[in-house]
């Protein structure tokens, strides 16, 4: 038979599965755009198994796998919404795949091992959420982590909210409010007066804010939308006197936005990297996708927080970490430091 380990990366966008063979070959890819609940007892381990079990058996169906003995489970959430999981998911896993050892890692932790491998530094997961850890490779710290309504602060969560609600300032009439952000608000979302409806009773409020993350950059860049003036003509009257606007450059309300963000993510990264002369720090995520409107003013920030930090590109993703973790669990050793919260290891589907 031929044994295989299994990645996982359950995030606020939904949850990657590879699946590789031990010994060689590329893991086999699957994805799920649906992101996993949060209820009482925290991310909810039977939503996570209902889509992890029929990804994880096609993706060793195509990988030629039979047997998968390992699992290295990368989650968002996992440090502080983790009980139900740690409690639950190894035996699930055993069940109904057959996993003997299963790390349980913070979605930090996965990104650290795909952005650094096993080197000292500081890593900013930026995506939906924000979290930022650190390791000497004894002990690990993090910052941030904290979820949309408490912290996260910096994420696509942050930035689209920071962008909905100058969007309604300007609707309002109110001081600090922007009419492109008005109009890009309207367009994706509809009319301004039902956002409240649309927006609140979600549970995956998180994700929704940071759909508008991408419109709060292209505001900050300057990019025209075409629907700008219909939207903005149709909110109340006089609400785009309340917005901003610099013409042919960025909006500055958007560009504002993106800058507090900068100064959030490397706050983030100053309070967990080690004093080490090796130190690393790297940002990984999806937010990175946002562009220059928001990784130039993070370059800046981060050379003015951590002069003496080398700053790295990250080497591969939270879903490269877990296989990376994966593959080390398979070889003996899963390479960082094991802790409460952070990266969590056991055998034989048990405790």
């Amino acid at each position: 038979m031929t044994d295989g380990h299994l990645a996982v990366d359950s995030g606020g966008s939904g949850l990657r599965v590879a699946v590789g063979a031990r010994g060689g070959g590329a893991p086999v890819l699957r994805i799920s755009r649906e992101p996993v609940r949060t209820g009482a007892r925290g991310l909810d381990p039977g939503h996570l198994m209902a889509q992890l079990g029929p990804l994880a058996r096609a993706a060793a169906a195509a990988a030629g796998v039979d047997r998968i003995t390992v699992a290295a489970v990368g989650a968002a959430g996992l440090a502080t919404l983790g009980d139900a999981l740690r409690a639950e998911l190894p035996g699930a896993l055993a069940r109904e795949l057959g996993v003997r050892t299963v790390a349980l890692a913070a979605d930090a932790v996965t990104a650290y091992a795909g952005a650094l491998g096993r080197r000292p530094g500081a890593v900013v997961a930026a995506g939906t959420g924000v979290i930022a850890v650190g390791t000497d490779l004894l002990h690990w710290r993090r910052a941030d982590g904290w979820g949309h309504l408490l912290g996260d602060c910096g994420s696509g969560a942050w930035i689209g909210r920071a962008g909905l609600e100058a969007a309604l300032r300007a609707y309002d009439g109110r001081a600090g409010g922007s009419a492109p952000l008005l109009a890009r608000a309207t367009k994706r979302f509809g009319p301004v007066p039902g956002l409240p409806g649309a927006l609140y009773p979600r549970t995956d409020r998180a994700a929704v804010l940071a759909s508008f993350a991408p419109d709060v950059a292209s505001c900050a860049a300057g990019d025209t939308d075409s629907a700008a003036g219909g939207a903005a003509d149709g909110a109340a009257d006089g609400a785009a006197d309340g917005g901003t606007n610099s013409g042919t450059g960025g909006d500055p309300v958007a560009v504002g936005i993106l800058r507090a963000a900068a100064r959030h993510l490397a706050d983030s990264a100053a309070a967990v990297v080690p004093d080490d002369p090796g130190a690393r720090v790297a940002v990984t995520g999806g937010l990175l996708r946002l562009g220059d409107a928001l990784t130039g003013p993070l370059e800046e920030e981060l050379a003015r927080r951590l002069p003496g930090v080398r700053r790295v590109p990250a080497e591969g993703d939270p879903l490269d970490g877990a296989v990376r973790i994966a593959t080390g669990l398979a070889d003996g050793s899963p390479a960082l430091p094991a802790a409460p919260g952070m990266l969590w290891v056991t055998t034989s589907g048990g405790g």
